[in-house]
């Protein structure tokens, strides 16, 4: 099985790179660690539709293609768990401690946002054929437009440039500790550092849910991928994602 990113694909443009390995996996053209990285995407997807924009060739944009045939469909936020962390212990080695993840797998410093991170999966019955972990990391953009607050990037947490891919090739690598700890049956030790690394944690946030206003405050997650939180009325809640909008 080769490693993430041996084989990487840089694309001038493209739709959305997770469309892209998406493709090439459905028509068979794509093995586990294939890695394709965009210098420009004009339609990228976050979570719960929403688009992800970056400037061009300023960030990492890149998909990579996995085969976690060793879990089961149900255990899909551990595989999300084991990317973020890759992603996390990535940003923390340049931008340092204030790095985080906001449940699910957003990657922040701070209170900004610095990163996401978007898992979209092929299966058929209870057998996890591929995944396709979408990443998009702020490099070196420095403005992004009017109205976009909360958002940040390495360069202008750091001062400095960086060579977007190099640091994406050395994003694989980090990536890949991380699912090899999956894979080796570390599933506790990977909920236990995505818990210590989890933003806001021990703290009381606001949180919406509808129209409703809560507080509450963060716990940890669930091995299933549930926010675990407590709240003065009803003590320990658990809460699926897609429910609850953190209200930062």
């Amino acid at each position: 099985m080769q490693s993430f990113g041996q084989s990487f694909t840089v694309l001038p443009q493209v739709d959305s790179t997770n469309n892209y390995a998406m493709q090439q996996v459905h028509a068979r053209l794509a093995k586990h660690g294939d890695t394709w990285f965009a210098l420009d995407q004009t339609s990228g997807k976050g979570q719960r539709g929403k688009t992800w924009q970056s400037s061009v060739g300023e960030n990492i944009i890149m998909s990579i293609v996995l085969t976690p045939s060793f879990l089961l469909p149900v255990h899909t936020f551990l595989l999300n768990a084991a990317v973020s962390l890759g992603a996390y212990d990535f940003f923390n080695k340049y931008a340092g401690n204030e790095t985080c993840i906001k449940w699910p797998n957003d990657i922040f410093w701070g209170d900004r946002k610095a990163g996401g991170i978007l898992i979209e999966n092929s299966m058929q019955s209870n057998n996890w054929l591929f995944a396709v972990a979408g990443l998009g990391i702020n490099i070196n953009q420095r403005h992004f437009g009017e109205g976009i607050s909360g958002v940040t990037s390495l360069r202008l947490i750091t001062g400095k440039s960086h060579d977007v891919l190099e640091l994406a090739r050395e994003l694989c690598c980090f990536l890949e500790q991380r699912y090899k700890m999956l894979e080796s049956g570390n599933e506790a030790l990977i909920l236990q550092n995505y818990r210590q690394a989890m933003y806001k944690l021990n703290k009381r946030v606001k949180f919406k849910t509808g129209s409703i206003y809560r507080e509450a405050v963060v716990k940890g997650v669930s091995p299933d991928g549930l926010l675990v939180v407590e709240t003065g009325d009803k003590g320990e809640e658990k809460w699926p994602w897609g429910t609850v909008e953190w209200v930062l």
